[in-house]
This record gives structure tokens, C-alpha cells and sequence, in this order.
């Protein structure tokens, strides 16, 4: 097994503060109104959601699943069938014992709404539904989840331990706001768009945070964010924003790099004549993601060459010497398909079957971020790294719903955008043929037999060995070019966690079990 091997946490802890009984985060918040731990506006608020609510099932510093409500859990049929035994001292904030009825509750309102066509958003955790047929409690403390199945929707497989991180509430309270959870925290106060306090939830089922209050002052933006901090008037900050990487090597400050589910691809059109394996492969020679991540992103990314976080079980780093930066390959490659630059304009050119002349000249479309022109910036150097082998990029940026049009057209060459990826491991959705996020019309009877052979692997060795011979012919076949992980800083004064593997939504694992 291949365990989390970058380590987030500060070189130097001794800058930071020990960590006293309360604490004051800042967040950037200005849409959540009401508390609805189902379906959060903002990404920050998951964190804090985080410790107010437990759930069946919790991700470890690995990445592996772990008990939490659930103390152990065993599959029959294949996979087909999940039996969930819970812990059965488990109690809500308000003293009442959490049972299988709360957890058949809590997952039947997320999978309404993900099944609801009359409506567009289907919440945060709709992709349950991919996973799951029907939730049933068999007794109090026992739940049997009945995973989906059949040749082109099985999820009977490890996978589906991932999804069962949603959060659990009491089953009258499903559909109410501010309901109460089982976790570390309860809401003592909340002001929307002012404040959040949070107190020690004195009937957690663990052992009594040390921290025993949590003030979470809200910010409209992310640079109001960073000045609260600038000022001291919090103690610590989370974001996402470059401007947040002048502390990172601060006297008083110490900063946590934490990984995001966001991933920025250059999408390639595999039904594109001009893209072909070896024009594709050629792209991937030429672009230098450091120097990318360095220059537009301020440090604020980790290079990838999967769509897997680098450093995890998951991804296989076995593959990564053949992804290197190499100018003369691309050339070999690009000249083995056919293209020379005949008239010597720095424009590699071929003539087609007809007798015509066609330039390597590609429609490069890019959807700008709000606040943000980081993205453009990318491009603009994505096209510039290209032209050195005579590739031409004609950039036009567009609004992020044209983007989407083209790319559902097919109507593109090139396309810098980004996924947000699932807890779960699996990328079926980018890989397979026909499926909702291939967008670059990717066609591999192998690839879609892979995917389709994991969703039925129920062990994490079976899982883990399906996801390295899916990784090894996306190399292969090089669909489209993995550029890297956004990542964002916790910074702080005062250290509160001792997790090796800091997580987006999760930005306060591990304050509940700090010691002073």
C-alpha cells in the first residue's frame, strides 16, 4: 500500500503558538443564510459543517477510509450489499441517542434530491446516487446499503466507503435549518453574514475537545480576509488567494499548504484532426507545469500528470519519468505525424490529402475565473511554451457557460478548465466512452472495460491495482494533459491540528483531539 508521502504541515512549528481553549478563524462568507449542512454555498463553511456533524465513515490522513459512527462494516453479494454497524453510544448535541434511523434519513433526503428532475442544483453530496440503489435500517444500529449495479452503473466496490462520509442529522431535522449534529461543535451563535460561534459539544461521544470555543468572524472577500489577519484580528485565516502566500515563510505566522479537489486540465479533442496520440503526446513534452505553477500561481498548486492527487495510494508516481519536459521528443513527434514548417514562419504546416496546405494552428478557448485572470494568464503561457515547436494557439477567452457550449459541441481544439473531483476515487466520468465529463470524445474499448472493472473491485489492493493500469494507459493513450491540484494556506498563529494531510472542506479535522 502506498501511503500519503507529502507532508503539509509547517518545517517549523516552534513559530507557532500553543494553542489556547478558544480560537478565532476568519472565512470569507457571504451567502450562507441559513445553516444547511446539505447543501452548502460556500466552500468554506463545509469545513466548519465538518465538526458539527459526524458521519458514518471518515478519510484519514492515507486516505483511507475509517470508522467513525460506524465502528465496523462488512460486504456480501459481490459488493452489491454494505451492512454498517454503528456505535451505539452516539448522541446528538441535545443528549438523544443517533441511530440507523438518522443515517437511512439523512442519506434518503440527499438521494431525493439528487433524483428530482424538476430541480437543477441536487446539493453537494448528489453523488451518492451514483453509488447507492436504497438505504434501509435493519435495526437500530445496523444499516444495509444496497449498491448500485448492473454493466454500465455498478458501483458494488471500495469506492463506495467514500461516500459515506455525508453528514448525519436527527431524521425529524432532514429538511429544518440549523439542525443538530453529533460531532465535536455545536452552533452557539450565528449572525449571517457577521458571525459563527461555535462551543464544545458536551455530549461528543469522544473525549472533550481541549479547544473549547471556535469564533468564526465572516469576511465579503478574500482580500478582506487576509487584511483581518494582517491586523490581527483573528487568529487565523483560510484561503485560497495568492496574496495569502506572502505568509508562508512569515516570523509569526505559520501556514499549512491544504490540497483542493480542484483540478486544471488542458483538455485536447481527440476527434480533432490535427490532434492526433502523437500531436497530443507532443503537447504534453512541451508544457513546463512548474514553471506554470511558479510564475500564475504563486506556488498555489501541485503538478499532476493523473487526475489523482500526486503522493497518495492512489496515484501512480511509477509512471511520472516519462512525463518530463522534453522539446526534442515533441519535435520527433510532431515531424514522425507529419508536420514541418515549409516556409520557415515558426508555424508547422502539412498537406492534406487534397493537396492543400494546414497549418498546426488550434482553437484555444478559456473561461475567465471572477476577480481572477489566472487562468488566462495560464494560457497565454501554455501558448507560448507550444509555439517553440511550431504549434500555433489562437486564444479566445469566453464566459465559463460558452466554454461549457463548446465543449459539449466539440467545437474546440484546446480547453483550459477544471474539475472539481469526487471524494471517491474514480474517474470513470472523464475516461469512459460516451460518458458525462468526456468532453474530449475520448474512445478506448480498454479504457471503458478498466473503469467498468474497478467499479466492481471490493478490496483496496484490487481497487488500488485497477487504478494503476488505468493510469498507465491514460499514459499511453495521453486523452488529454493533467496540469495540477489548486491548493489554498491555513494560516494561523496558533497551531490546531497535528493531521499530515490537510483537506479542503475538512480545514479543522483534527482541532477536536489537540492537546495544549
Amino acid at each position: 500500500m502506498l501511503l500519503l508521502l507529502t507532508l503539509f504541515l509547517p518545517t517549523d512549528l516552534s513559530l507557532a503558538e500553543p494553542v489556547e481553549s478558544s480560537i478565532t478563524i476568519g472565512i470569507q462568507s457571504t451567502k450562507t443564510i441559513t445553516i444547511r449542512p446539505f447543501e452548502p454555498l460556500e466552500r468554506d463553511m463545509l469545513s466548519i459543517y465538518h465538526v458539527i456533524y459526524d458521519s458514518l465513515i471518515v478519510i484519514d490522513d492515507d486516505y483511507l477510509p475509517q470508522g467513525s459512527v460506524a465502528e465496523s462494516w462488512e460486504y456480501s453479494s459481490n459488493g452489491k450489499l454494505w451492512t454498517f454497524h454503528l456505535r451505539n453510544d452516539v448522541r446528538f448535541s441535545d443528549g438523544t441517542p443517533l441511530t440507523a434511523q438518522d443515517v437511512v434519513a439523512s442519506a434518503n433526503y440527499i438521494l431525493d434530491k439528487a433524483r428530482d428532475e424538476n430541480i437543477t442544483d441536487h446539493g453537494f453530496y448528489s453523488n451518492l446516487n451514483y453509488f447507492v440503489k436504497s438505504i434501509s435500517a435493519k435495526d437500530d444500529y445496523t444499516v444495509v446499503v444496497t449498491a448500485k449495479s448492473g454493466k454500465d452503473e455498478s458501483r458494488a466496490c471500495f469506492g463506495i466507503l467514500y461516500e459515506m462520509t455525508f453528514p448525519i442529522v436527527p431524521a425529524s431535522q432532514v429538511s429544518a435549518d440549523n439542525p443538530i449534529g453529533s460531532g465535536p461543535y455545536v452552533v452557539s451563535s450565528f449572525s449571517a453574514q457577521d458571525y459563527m460561534v461555535l462551543d464544545a459539544n458536551e455530549n461528543w461521544w469522544k473525549l472533550q475537545p481541549y479547544v473549547k470555543q471556535i469564533m468564526i468572524p465572516f469576511h465579503d472577500t478574500a482580500k478582506a480576509v487576509i487584511d483581518s489577519y494582517e491586523y490581527d484580528r483573528v487568529d487565523g485565516i483560510f484561503t485560497r488567494s495568492t496574496a495569502g502566500a506572502q505568509y508562508k515563510t512569515g516570523t509569526k505566522s505559520v501556514s499549512m499548504v491544504y490540497r483542493t479537489n480542484q483540478l486544471e486540465c488542458l483538455l485536447t479533442n481527440n476527434s480533432s484532426s490535427e490532434l492526433t496520440p502523437e500531436v497530443r503526446r507532443a503537447i504534453r513534452c512541451v508544457i513546463d507545469k512548474q514553471k506554470i505553477i511558479s510564475g500564475n500561481y504563486a506556488g498555489m498548486a501541485v503538478a499532476t500528470n493523473f487526475p489523482f492527487y500526486p503522493g497518495t495510494w492512489m496515484y501512480n508516481d511509477s509512471l511520472d519519468s516519462r512525463f518530463t519536459v522534453n522539446l526534442d521528443e515533441a519535435r520527433r513527434l510532431l515531424q514522425q505525424d507529419g508536420w514541418e514548417d515549409s516556409d520557415e514562419n515558426g508555424v508547422l504546416d502539412r498537406q492534406t490529402a487534397e493537396g492543400k496546405t494546414r497549418t498546426l494552428s488550434l482553437r484555444f478557448y478559456v473561461y475567465e475565473e471572477p476577480d481572477n485572470d489566472v487562468r488566462l494568464e495560464t494560457a497565454n503561457m501554455i501558448a507560448e511554451q507550444l509555439l517553440e515547436v511550431g504549434i500555433e494557439c489562437r486564444i479566445e477567452p469566453m464566459t465559463f457557460a460558452n466554454v461549457k457550449e463548446k465543449l459539449r459541441a466539440g467545437s474546440f481544439d484546446l480547453a483550459l478548465v477544471s474539475y472539481a473531483m469526487d471524494v471517491c476515487p474514480d474517474v470513470g466520468f472523464l475516461l469512459m466512452k460516451g460518458n458525462t465529463g468526456n468532453y474530449v470524445r475520448y474512445k478506448s474499448d480498454r479504457m471503458t472495460t478498466l473503469c467498468r472493472e474497478l467499479r466492481k473491485e471490493v478490496t483496496q489492493e484490487g481497487y488500488r491495482q485497477k487504478l494503476m493500469e488505468i493510469q498507465s494507459l491514460f499514459e499511453e493513450d495521453c486523452p488529454f494533459i493533467c496540469l495540477c491540484f489548486r491548493t489554498g494556506y491555513v494560516i494561523t498563529r496558533n497551531m490546531y491540528t497535528t493531521c499530515r494531510d490537510v483537506r479542503e472542506y475538512e480545514l479543522l479535522r483534527g482541532i477536536e483531539s489537540i492537546s495544549p
